[in-house]
């Protein structure tokens, strides 16, 4: 006889994803007294990805942006250290990669994106050598600056793929590092480097759309807009750039190549009831306010994951997290949501050594510092030093104790 199924174990609130979303939620909902929840977190490893561009361009180690999960974990929160595979909103439940089902009264989608290195055809075996790379991999970060570091002449070209991406400014800034340490160098005329963005437009927001249409210029850098790498030779050091406008596809020849990869939904979420029948990449449906999902309002999402019309930062899940523990709470007292959220996001651009503007901006992009009193449209040296060191420092002391 075939044993029965074992009854799922059922938690009050279930998290799914231990990264910058989930365990901000997880302190937050401890902090507030909820005393049952489930973190699901197969790594155990934590990194706090902002600061991989400075990584890639010589300003940081990669070790100040590492922690283990364990130290970050909130006190009280049951972490299950297993990958989601299937989520059943209909039954409230959860299934793990070993088979085991989770229920759950109040869901909390956090798992992040994935990275579709196949996305684009002969990326995957090119990364890592050949002049290929990426500091969206924190183990090729350190690599973008050594080969940074060692061109003196040649072609540059850093890429970013079409589609909803996590921090969307980061496959510019590295472009700005290394042409800066070329300059300082004396080899930038001796570098033709590349620009490839898949948007009519450098920045959604007019006033840093102007800035950086300048850093671009001030560098001699070629912009590509509308376009994106569709092919990568590694062993030909060629890649093959597409203009959306015109259709027309150039191969051109590179010495240095920093790709972005095209980025989606965890597939299990993809495929499942609860993504977004609009997103083409399977990124999960939201309400844009609640964060609710429109058709479940047990399941609340946010972080990457979300298919919301902001940008996919840390400083949007900063935002996020509150509007969602409010509305998570109230549900569990019965009482409608109430919190809302207005999209906010920022993008710290760092232009230069030491240099930095910072775009903050809301569903209708229209500027939000949170420092009116300071121009940070404007290349400033005390914002890169916030982005160098005062934000991590804000990340792992404040947010994800649940404080900030």
């Amino acid at each position: 006889m075939t044993p029965a199924p074992a009854a799922p174990s059922r938690h009050q609130v279930l998290i799914v994803g231990g990264g910058s979303a989930g365990i901000t939620v997880a302190a937050r909902l401890r902090r507030a007294g909820v005393r049952d929840i489930a973190l699901l977190e197969p790594s155990e490893t934590h990194w706090y990805q902002p600061l991989w561009t400075l990584v890639g361009g010589g300003q940081a180690p990669l070790r100040a942006s590492l922690r283990t999960e364990a130290d970050v974990m909130p006190p009280g929160v049951r972490w299950l250290r297993e990958r989601a595979t299937a989520v059943d909103p209909a039954a409230r439940t959860v299934t793990t990669a070993s088979g085991r089902v989770l229920s759950y009264g109040q869901l909390v989608l956090a798992p992040g994106l994935e990275l579709d290195w196949d996305g684009v055809p002969g990326l995957a075996p090119a990364l890592g050598h050949d002049g290929v790379t990426s500091n969206y991999r924190p183990d090729l970060a350190p690599l973008t600056w050594e080969f940074i570091r060692r061109m003196r002449r040649g072609t540059a070209v850093f890429t970013m793929p079409s589609g909803p991406v996590k921090c969307g400014g980061a496959p510019q800034k590295i472009a700005y590092l290394a042409a800066d340490h070329w300059r300082k160098r004396g080899v930038l005329k001796s570098i033709r480097t590349i620009l490839v963005l898949p948007e009519p437009a450098m920045f959604k927001v007019p006033v840093f759309d102007r800035a950086l249409r300048e850093t671009a210029r001030r560098y001699g850098i070629e912009v590509r807009l509308n376009s994106e790498m569709t092919a990568v030779d590694g062993p030909a050091r060629k890649a093959v750039l597409t203009d959306h406008t015109t259709g027309t596809a150039e191969t051109v020849r590179y010495d240095l190549l920093h790709a972005v990869p095209p980025q989606r939904a965890p597939r299990w979420l993809a495929a499942g009831p609860l993504a977004d029948p609009q997103s083409p990449y399977g990124y999960v449906a939201a309400d844009r306010e609640t964060l609710q999902h429109p058709d479940f309002p047990d399941v609340f999402v946010l972080g990457d994951v979300a298919n919301l019309p902001t940008s996919k930062t840390g400083a949007a899940i900063r935002k996020q997290a509150p509007v969602v523990v409010s509305n998570l709470l109230a549900g569990l007292r019965g009482r409608p949501a109430s919190a809302r959220y207005d999209g906010y996001t920022s993008c710290p651009l760092v232009t230069a050594r030491h240099k930095m503007l910072l775009a903050e901006f809301d569903y209708d992009l229209r500027p939000t510092p949170s420092l009116p009193f300071i121009d940070t449209t404007r290349e400033r040296t005390d914002m890169w030093f916030l982005k160098r060191y005062g934000l991590p420092q804000l990340y792992f002391r404040a947010m994800l104790k649940g404080l900030a």
